[in-house]
């Protein structure tokens, strides 16, 4: 009965809003239009919210049918009982220990670029470059009254290139023919001591093989004083080399320890030629392959990478070298010095984000692209990190795994699984130490500023801005974190460049060569 009245009462009421809407249609639409914002509003959020939903339900629908491929591979990739079990044995007995599993992915900038909105952002760092280069050609044009391309930093950088190419050949021979050959002399079958001989010349061709690595790069640069572009081809193959020969053997080895009284289980050849080329250095017999290559694709990335080095070019020769090249002939001072790295903090993240789009994403994607490898995956979204913990993982995901499955889980199966903490460190001073030894083998003089900021600063981080931070905050703190490590990296490095130019030894002693010269250079 009350229900009833109360239907009554507002059918009443809604007769009367119609008669007064009928009587002042001027009161109609002043009801009507908050209500319109207001209905808009809702319509907003609702579509908000199942925008949301709809993306964390396809998210993990996404991760467990991924979770789900990864368990079902090893199952069908796991060779038979007779070539290996002891190694499957003891990977299923350990289960902190995880292989990596390569599947057909796009790189994420690849899918990013799909998207309208970062695509102008990308067109947005184009039009930066064709404005720094007209600039720089109308202030030539004006000051000088003749176009100045400046393409000298560029010439010289990539000076004598031919002789480190020349170079490169007997490294990538050594690498090509030692460890395979010495893997199919410790496969040889048991016969009295003919595979104790076999196994000991193996050692003896991997003992020449790192010899070859280590000495031959390092021998032809000191000798001829090659230039920074041309120390890099170098270091980067040698790095290069060292680490696919490890993780050849360190993959192949305990199976064929395993079968060697069989005398099967080396191998293909061609796998491992394969794997000397494509852009990972893990080493398994087979990967997941693309059906076809996109040439025009190729193509592109090259080009994107040209262009990478131009632009690093242009920021170089009209940001730095304006700044450093006479700031040794000025006395050192700490105000100086404070001015110095805030100034290369522009050109140094400018850098930072060069080397990772040129190398990362074009170099390794038209290397992919040619020998159809599937899995892109070589970088994840590192600029939404939060912890730099999650910025070294997904920065450099190829070396990362590298690192990840020699160095930290090796230690683990070493020293224990309560040894979390001294198999981190192990990586973070295997890392610091190779970086370092880049930078000194390109810059031509040894100044232990990544040493620094990579062990030191960078250690100091990894533990204290871990994963349990999240939020916008925590990204901006990272970021200014990143600015200011790559003025400091490239205001110290531009200063000693320039030094050691300006007051060179009088006499080469090894103080005067570890000696950082920005120091006392006032000539």
């Amino acid at each position: 009965m009350e229900s009833t009245r109360s239907q009554l009462r507002r059918r009443e009421g809604l007769g009367e809003e119609q008669e007064k809407g009928v009587c002042g249609e001027g009161d109609v639409k002043t009801h009507r239009a908050p209500d319109l914002v207001q209905w808009t509003r809702h319509v907003e959020a609702v579509k908000t919210q199942f925008l949301e939903q709809a993306q964390a339900q396809l998210a993990e629908l996404l991760d467990r049918a991924m979770w789900e491929a990864v368990q079902a591979y090893p199952q069908e990739d796991r060779p038979p009982p007779s070539t290996a079990p002891d190694t499957t044995r003891k990977t299923r007995e350990l289960p902190h220990v995880r292989r990596k599993v390569f599947i057909t992915r796009k790189s994420l900038l690849d899918e990013l670029m799909e998207v309208q909105h970062f695509r102008t952002i990308y067109h947005m760092f184009i039009a930066g470059l064709c404005v720094l280069i007209i600039s720089t050609l109308a202030i030539d044009f004006i000051d000088e009254g003749r176009l100045m391309l400046e393409f000298d930093l560029l010439i010289f950088s990539f000076g004598q290139l031919p002789l480190a190419l020349m170079t490169w050949v007997p490294m990538f021979l050594s690498t090509l023919l030692v460890p395979y050959q010495t893997l199919r002399l410790w496969a040889r079958p048991l016969a009295g001591s003919s595979w104790m001989l076999g196994a000991g010349l193996g050692c003896v061709l991997l003992a020449a093989h790192a010899a070859v690595l280590c000495v031959l790069p390092v021998h032809v640069a000191v000798k001829h004083q090659l230039p920074p572009a041309s120390n890099c081809v170098l270091v980067f193959e040698q790095v290069r080399f060292l680490m696919k020969s490890y993780s050849f053997l360190r993959e192949t080895v305990p199976g064929i320890l395993c079968v060697r009284g069989k005398g099967t289980g080396a191998p293909s050849f061609s796998s491992y030629l394969y794997f000397l080329f494509c852009p990972t250095l893990i080493y398994r017999e087979t990967y997941p392959r693309t059906p076809s290559i996109r040439w025009n694709y190729v193509a592109k990335n090259f080009a994107q990478a040209l262009g990478c080095v131009l632009y690093a070019c242009f920021i170089l020769c009209r940001l730095c070298v304006p700044v450093f090249a006479n700031m040794s002939r000025e006395p050192f001072s700490t105000r100086a010095l404070l001015l110095s790295v805030l100034h290369a903090t522009g050109p140094g993240i400018f850098m930072l984000l060069l080397i990772f789009f040129a190398f990362l994403h074009c170099w390794l994607n038209a290397f992919a692209e040619m020998l159809r490898f599937g899995d892109r995956m070589f970088y994840r979204d590192w600029w939404n990190s939060t912890s730099f913990s999650n910025y070294y993982r997904t920065w450099n995901v190829v070396v990362h795994d590298w690192l990840y499955s020699y160095v930290y889980q090796d230690g683990l199966l070493l020293l224990g699984q309560r040894s979390r903490r001294a198999a981190m460190l192990g990586v973070f001073l295997m890392s610091a130490i190779v970086h370092e030894y880049i930078f000194c083998f390109v810059l031509g003089f040894f100044y232990p500023v990544m040493l620094m900021l990579f062990l030191v600063f960078g250690g100091l981080l990894n533990f204290t801005m871990n994963d349990r931070h999240t939020g916008p905050a925590w990204n901006v703190l990272m970021w200014t974190l990143l600015f200011l490590g790559q003025g400091i990296q490239v205001s110290l490095y531009c200063q000693e460049w320039y030094a050691r130019r300006h007051c060179p030894l009088p006499q080469t002693t090894f103080w005067g060569l570890v000696t950082p010269r920005s120091w006392s250079c006032h000539p």
